[in-house]
């Protein structure tokens, strides 16, 4: 231990990273600066920005950091329900100290290899972000050492600085809450007594190196002297990058549980909310003046979250008609793409038994797809009865519905398999069977689709066996893609100014335009929020936030959200629900158009209710880190 202390802890501060990681010892017990003089380093841009590209490679992955990897920690999916090796599987059940030490699916664990392709060194948020933070910290030191660079290559270089350093310590409070923050370089003989902030301190730190980085930061690469030749500069830190993420730091401080741990009001403090909105209008003005982000149009959905047998190209882009849209803004780090990524067991995973036997099963709750509401806009109030005013009918409840619905789900009846011969030319192996007592219910019961739904958004609906190996399904997340900054935007600005209506004054939109932005994306067509939601700003936040369920679905975001929002631990939010109904057409009708089958005896069951107390909106910190010195404290209740 006194090893650790000595070469990592004081270097990177009290609370970097990894004890008893053996990878960890192997590359943080060096100083990146070890092999390479500091003057020659520093000197000018090609070196200096060698020396920040690994910022870049300490963006943790997500997806794809196990055989199983697991995401998704809210309401929204369930994984085999026997199946403990699963991070997914400890958040349910309040173990929260699993983060890192998860067989499968924890992405916060400390260690960590930032140069280390293997995937599993990838997803270490807790020790990559401090490794980068104290990276950020050494670049920041030795800018004066840039002597041979332009006005606009030094622009650059501090830019990347700046957005990474407050990026990384704003990806790790919204799981730990405030924190020490780490601005300076630690030499190796300071005692590290630096005092933990609590979450509105921390956020006006994070927000001072966000502003920085977005008024240093170009709008795109493309348009400086160097960008075109340096190579998916695309992808790099931009202006409108800093700023979403900026507005974003501040909604959620602005947040109730964020809002609550700082003051003790368990409300949205709307001084940041406003704040949030501006930086947010900003951000959008820019994106409508240039286009250089725009919402990828509907018949093209998919490509913002994964290809299919097209090389691995990467998602978040897509071209229609010859014009190029991008929607994705930032993306988790993309390393493997064409080697592990969503293939294998991953692919398995999402596809049910009777196709795949392997993998660890996960589907949808019923209770979470109940938020995808009617084509018209509306939402469906009560799953079990009909409702004339939006149209939703519980003997056909699949009809109607937000085409974002029929993407993201599978239904019973749909083809999920083109080679019939794959699995014996059987009508119940080739079309999902998932009414009760259908095979995809009953064979295997630990793998069955014990919800009644299947996922589709990260997969085709149709890939035979094993297809994802053969031919490949590339998944990337986005990070911040260009629809939830709209939703942000929604939210800051109501809650802001206490009104649907309410907006920021440097932008036209106002709250409810913007939801119904995203609603009119190209080909979607979806119902405008209606009028009863914009009665007031309780029954827009109920609309607002149903919206972002819907739109921002299975990416991440639900367990953050249900947090800040102090949902966590409240019903409905603890249950997860699974669906029961018969048949009541025939067959080959319902395999020629299941979304107008009609059903008998349909009713909702549930599989699971999560048991929280308070302590289970924070992770706790590791007991080795809280034991360093008394300023920094742990979590509540852990």
């Amino acid at each position: 231990m006194k090893h650790y202390f000595k070469n990592i802890w004081k270097p990177i501060v009290a609370l970097t990273i990894c004890f008893g990681t053996a990878s960890c010892q192997k590359y943080l017990d060096k100083s990146p600066l070890a092999d390479i003089d500091d003057t020659e380093a520093f000197k000018d841009f090609r070196n200096f920005q060698g020396f920040t590209e690994e910022l870049y490679n300490c963006v943790p992955v997500i997806t794809s950091i196990s055989s199983h990897s697991n995401w998704n920690f809210g309401d929204e999916e369930m994984w085999e329900p026997t199946e403990t090796r699963l991070f997914a599987y400890n958040i349910d059940h309040g173990d929260y100290w699993a983060w890192n030490n998860a067989i499968f699916g924890s992405w916060f664990k400390s260690g960590g290899n930032p140069n280390n392709q293997v995937r599993e060194n990838k997803g270490n948020l807790w020790g990559l972000s401090w490794y980068a933070i104290r990276k950020a910290n050494i670049g920041l030191a030795n800018l004066d050492l840039l002597t041979e660079a332009t006005a606009e290559e030094r622009r650059l270089i501090e830019g990347q600085l700046y957005f990474f350093r407050g990026w990384f310590h704003f990806m790790l409070m919204q799981y730990w809450g405030g924190l020490p923050y780490i601005d300076r370089v630690l030499p190796p003989d300071e005692a590290p007594r630096i005092v933990r902030l609590n979450y509105h301190e921390t956020a006006e730190k994070v927000a001072a190196d966000l502003r920085k980085a977005a008024d240093l930061l170009p709008a795109s690469w493309g348009e400086t002297a160097i960008g075109p030749s340096i190579g998916n500069y695309d992808r790099r830190a931009n202006k409108i990058m800093a700023l979403g993420f900026l507005g974003k730091n501040l909604l959620l401080a602005g947040s109730p549980l964020m809002n609550k741990e700082s003051t003790g009001e368990a409300r949205y403090d709307t001084g940041y909310c406003k704040r949030a909105a501006d930086v947010f209008a900003e951000a959008l003005n820019l994106v409508e003046s240039t286009g250089y982000y725009q919402l990828i149009p509907f018949s093209h959905y998919s490509r913002v979250f994964y290809t299919f047998n097209q090389n691995f190209a990467i998602p978040g882009s897509a071209v229609v008609d010859n014009q190029r849209y991008t929607e994705a803004i930032m993306m988790e780090n993309p390393a493997n793409v064409s080697d592990n990524r969503f293939r294998w067991n991953q692919v398995n995973d999402y596809r049910p038994p009777t196709i795949n036997n392997s993998g660890i099963k996960v589907y949808p709750t019923a209770n979470y797809v109940d938020f995808y509401g009617m084509a018209n806009g509306l939402p469906i109030t009560n799953p079990t009865e009909a409702d004339p005013e939006s149209g939703y009918d519980p003997e056909y409840p699949w009809r109607n519905r937000d085409p974002r619905f029929y993407h993201d789900i599978m239904i019973d009846g749909e083809k999920t398999v083109n080679n019939g011969g794959i699995v014996g030319n059987n009508e119940y192996r080739q079309y999902a069977s998932l009414f009760s007592g259908g095979l995809y219910r009953t064979l295997n019961p630990l793998k069955a689709v014990f919800t009644g739904y299947m996922f589709s958004k990260f997969i085709s609906k149709q890939m035979n066996e094993w297809e994802g190996f053969a031919e490949g399904n590339a998944v990337l997340l986005s990070l911040l893609r260009l629809s939830d900054v709209y939703l942000m935007y929604a939210e800051a600005a109501s809650e802001g100014y206490n009104s649907p209506t309410g907006k920021a004054p440097s932008y036209t939109k106002t709250a409810v335009d913007a939801i119904n932005f995203i609603r009119d994306r190209p080909g979607l067509g979806v119902g405008h929020v209606a009028p009863r939601f914009i009665a007031s700003q309780e029954a827009f936040r109920e609309e607002y936030r149903r919206e972002r369920a819907v739109e921002l679905a299975f990416e991440g975001h639900r367990f953050v959200d249900l947090r800040r929002w102090l949902l966590l631990s409240e019903r409905p939010y603890t249950l997860k629900k699974g669906i029961e109904f018969d048949r009541a057409t025939a067959n080959a009708d319902i395999y020629a158009d299941p979304r107008n089958a009609r059903v008998r005896n349909y009713r909702q069951t549930v599989l699971f209710e999560r048991q929280y107390t308070d302590r289970h909106y924070w992770f706790p910190f590791l007991i080795d880190d809280v034991s360093i010195y008394g300023e920094f404290p742990q979590n509540p209740g852990w």
